[in-house]
């Protein structure tokens, strides 16, 4: 009886509860509510089961588990029986009421709330219950899919569904639930459903009120025909050619919707249309149809599309100034026909044997590109420009030669989904590869291709981006990033002006930020400048710094939350790419004593940033730091940082730099603190990754100060616990996870000091028997192929691979990363350097070490194998 938004208000809090409580420290609740499912009053009935809903709807898209079993089958006992039968008593209701608008609505609305229950109990598996009464469920689906009502449909009204649309768009949905599942008992329900879901995907106007319904009655449609079991429902040609003429075509029409939409609302439209989007559009549904009309049926579905592409395309030739609709259908039914398999991120990689996509290019794409005037068929540009970047990958390098000063020409198009195309479709020609005769893979477009083209392309780019009557443009950012990137060196000479435009860019944005994307795509590109500057030389850091240093300090001063991050990340390249002798200089001087303050490390997106600046001024200038009396407060972060789980990553991250920066005696006098603080952690929560980042820093540790110093800290704070962490704690360990790269090296550089230099692990049986354990795990890492030690330091990722953007957590600019920092580089080869120790420390003890040996891998012949390659590999033997 409550106004439907505070109802809806009530459903979510009980829903936020329920999440945690329900159902085993809220039992009741769901016998209350299907209590309410006898009350007279149809509103109350419809809150209740949106409440019920909202609870339940979790069993949706999540991984399954036996607590999530016991939960659905809890809910199935208490509402699978009330459930059909309140939709039996609705549906008569319904009849009942049939003139009478004003009690119809809610039962609608209602029975809607029931088929979305529905799908909830059924999205995991059918529930035996549901397959008992398929028959009565399908026969009320099947009565409201043919459901009429003058009363509740207004043919004036344009954008909102009627109940009887929306009731009918979340019956559709529950019968491709079942579809996609095969579910055998369903099978011979799907004729009827067939021809009923097609019969009133005929009805439904071209209005936006029914796409929702129609997007979903063509997803229903595109489940049956892609698939082989049920070809005989479509195999006739005449089935087919209706499909085509009467479905898709009509839907992939452009309406008036579309070019206000495009006009007016240039966003939305972009992120209905572009490829990759998760939004459903009628456009993409009716192409989705046909790519699965062509997995049963390609060379009849090519073949009738092919008569519609040419009677299309001579309607457009014949009118070309009012029939332009005709040859951007043309277009759509092409992209529907010829993509076999795609990807989002690399393109098409499959198309169609029965269609020359380079022909249909050359003579209807390239003329439309090739056309000074954009303001012409903007809509018909946009479709143009997106067959291009779908088929990047089909395409030659001299098409692509070709046609990149076409694509730079239209992002001076005054419409914006035009331009936002062009800067689209460059982006991801950008990232096209090829394969080379080595097997292995290149840039088709790279940056010898791109260079001749930087200037007007920048030019084109900054164009858009400046102008500030326009919102922030992702697209348009992203492909400056991309275009940066892919110059690398040949960006130096225009480094200034490329770099005075972002940061102009950012104060604008600063005052205001509204687009996550857009925003980080800005800080990658600052990023990506640093890099390919500062790596070739280092004396340009200076000039950077001048031109970032008022930027990024106005961030700071206005305390813009969600730009820190990035500004921390940036500063800390910076410092990283700085010249060694230059030291810290004033202004980082006094940037850093605020770092420390404690309400910045509060901040969950600041910490990785933070920590990784702080990783960078030990790595520059431990020894000021420690001179000013700073080593206390970094610890304090640390401490602050490994209490908390979420942050313990980012602690020994700061803890490693210590190690390895810190003069020794400043770090010496404060490591006992460190020890005790690590035993009391790993004492409270020992979990598997707390573990790997633990033994990592021993490694460190011991490769730094040796085992000796390892032994006797540990020991101080409780006699054997040395011991004690090794094997429990370490050694098991490497045998389960197996470290990777520069992670690797340091291990076996610390596990070869604790194995060669440490008397005191050959000195009794037990500790001989943990000696040949922790040896058993050294020989593991050199062994292991996914430890990439002899790569150790390479970052291992491809910058193409890893998709670059916003992350609502922390959005870690994937161009400034973390140089990959070697503590051990006078080590060359660390699986060489322990055969080499191994030698020596048998030469002081002849014969002890070979029977250890043999015992710590008496079980594994493969790491024997190993440690005898090793020993020949290094030139040397046990004595």
């Amino acid at each position: 009886t409550v106004p439907p938004q505070i109802q809806a208000q009530c459903s979510e809090s009980i829903s936020l509860i329920a999440a945690v409580d329900f159902p085993s420290k809220w039992d009741n609740l769901l016998p209350e509510l299907v209590q309410k499912f006898n009350s007279p009053d149809p509103s109350v009935v419809q809150g209740v089961l949106l409440t019920a809903n909202s609870i339940i709807k979790r069993f949706r898209y999540v991984q399954r588990s036996d607590a999530l079993y016991s939960d659905i089958l809890y809910v199935l006992e208490r509402l699978q029986a009330p459930l059909l039968t309140l939709f039996k008593t609705t549906g008569k209701a319904v009849e009942a009421y049939a003139n009478d608008a004003s009690q119809l609505k809610p039962r609608l609305a209602a029975l809607r709330s029931m088929c979305r229950i529905f799908y909830s109990l059924n999205w995991q598996d059918l529930p035996e219950y549901f397959e008992d009464h398929m028959g009565e469920w399908m026969e009320e689906f099947a009565k409201y899919l043919q459901y009429t009502n003058p009363l509740l449909t207004d043919e004036d009204e344009e954008t909102e569904p009627s109940p009887i649309d929306v009731l009918q768009a979340a019956i559709v949905e529950n019968l491709n639930l079942y579809a996609n599942k095969d579910e055998e008992p369903f099978l011979p329900f799907l004729p009827n459903f067939t021809s009923l879901v097609w019969h009133r995907l005929l009805q439904v106007s071209a209005y936006p009120k029914h796409d929702t319904l129609a997007t979903k009655s063509i997803r229903f449609l595109s489940s049956l025909v892609g698939k082989l079991m049920h070809k005989s429902l479509f195999q006739e040609e005449a089935t087919l050619r209706q499909i085509i003429s009467n479905i898709v075509i009509p839907n992939l029409m452009i309406r008036e919707v579309d070019e206000e939409r495009f006009e007016d609302d240039p966003q939305e439209f972009v992120l209905g249309d572009m490829e990759g989007s998760d939004t459903e559009s009628r456009r993409k549904c009716a192409q989705e149809l046909l790519r699965a009309m062509c997995r049963q049926f390609e060379a009849e579905t090519t073949s009738i599309c092919s008569e519609h592409v040419s009677s299309m395309l001579a309607e457009f030739a014949r009118d070309p100034d009012n029939k332009w609709q005709a040859k951007d259908a043309a277009v759509h039914l092409m992209l529907g026909i010829s993509v076999r398999a795609e990807s989002a991120a690399h393109g098409v990689s499959s198309v169609n044997d029965n269609v020359n996509i380079i022909d249909f290019f050359s003579t209807n794409i390239l003329s439309e590109l090739q056309q000074a005037d954009m303001s012409v068929r903007p809509m018909v540009k946009a479709t143009a420009l997106k067959f291009v970047s779908t088929f990047r990958n089909q395409f030659a390098k001299e098409h692509l030669t070709a046609l990149m000063p076409l694509l730079i020409h239209h992002l001076s198009a005054d419409s914006i989904v035009v331009h936002t195309y062009a800067a689209a479709a460059i982006e991801k020609i950008l990232t096209t590869k090829e394969d080379t005769p080595d097997g292995r893979k290149k840039h088709k477009f790279g940056g010898e291709e791109i260079r001749p083209f930087l200037q007007t392309l920048f030019t084109g780019l900054f164009t858009i981006v400046d102008k500030t009557n326009l919102n922030e443009n992702e697209y348009v950012m992203k492909c400056v990033m991309r275009s940066l990137s892919t110059a690398k060196d040949d960006i130096v000479q225009v480094t200034q002006i490329v770099l005075e435009k972002l940061t102009a860019t950012l104060g604008h944005v600063a005052k205001n930020p509204r687009n996550p994307q857009f925003n980080h795509y800005l800080f990658e590109s600052i990023a990506v400048l640093v890099k390919s500057v500062c790596a070739k030389d280092a004396s340009h850091t200076s000039a950077f710094e001048g031109l970032l240093f008022p930027p990024f300090q106005m961030v700071l001063q206005m305390d813009v939350f969600e730009f820190t991050p990035y500004v921390f990340q940036i500063l800390a390249q910076l410092l990283e790419y700085r010249p060694q002798a230059a030291g810290l200089g004033d202004s980082y001087t006094a940037l850093f004593p605020p770092l420390l303050t404690p309400t910045l490390w509060e901040r969950k997106g600041n910490v990785p940033a933070l920590t990784r600046l702080v990783q960078a001024y030990l790595g520059k200038g431990a020894a000021e730091l420690v001179a000013q009396n700073h080593l206390l407060g970094i610890l304090g972060v640390f401490q602050k940082l490994i209490s908390s789980k979420a942050n313990e990553i980012s602690a020994f991250d700061l803890l490693g730099s210590l190690t390895m920066y810190v003069p020794a005696e400043a770090f010496s006098a404060r490591i006992k603190d460190i020890f005790q603080i690590i035993c009391m952690r790993l004492q409270q929560s020992k979990t598997p990754r707390l573990v790997r980042l633990v033994t990592q820093w021993f490694a460190l540790y011991i490769g730094k100060y040796g085992s000796q110093s390892y032994l006797d800290q540990l020991n101080n704070i409780q006699p054997g616990l040395g011991l004690m962490l090794l094997m429990q704690v370490w050694v098991p360990r490497l045998q389960t996870d197996v470290p990777a790269r520069m992670d690797a090296k340091v291990q076996v550089v610390g596990l070869t000091k604790l194995l060669c230099e440490t008397p005191a692990l050959l000195a009794d049986a037990n500790c001989q028997q943990i000696w040949a354990q922790a040896l058993a795990g050294a020989i593991k890492i050199i062994a292991s192929s996914s430890s990439y030690l002899s790569n150790s330091t390479s970052a291992g990722d491809d910058e193409d691979e890893v998709e670059i953007g916003y992350d609502a957590t922390f959005s870690r600019l994937h161009f400034a990363a973390r140089l990959v920092t070697d503590p051990f580089p006078e080590v060359n080869d660390a699986a060489i350097a322990l055969a080499q120790s191994l030698h020596k420390l048998s030469a002081s003890q002849p014969g002890k070490l070979s029977p250890l040996i043999q015992q710590g891998l008496q079980n594994d012949a493969k790491l024997a194998a190993s440690l005898e390659s090793l020993f020949n590999k290094a030139g040397v033997n046990l004595v």
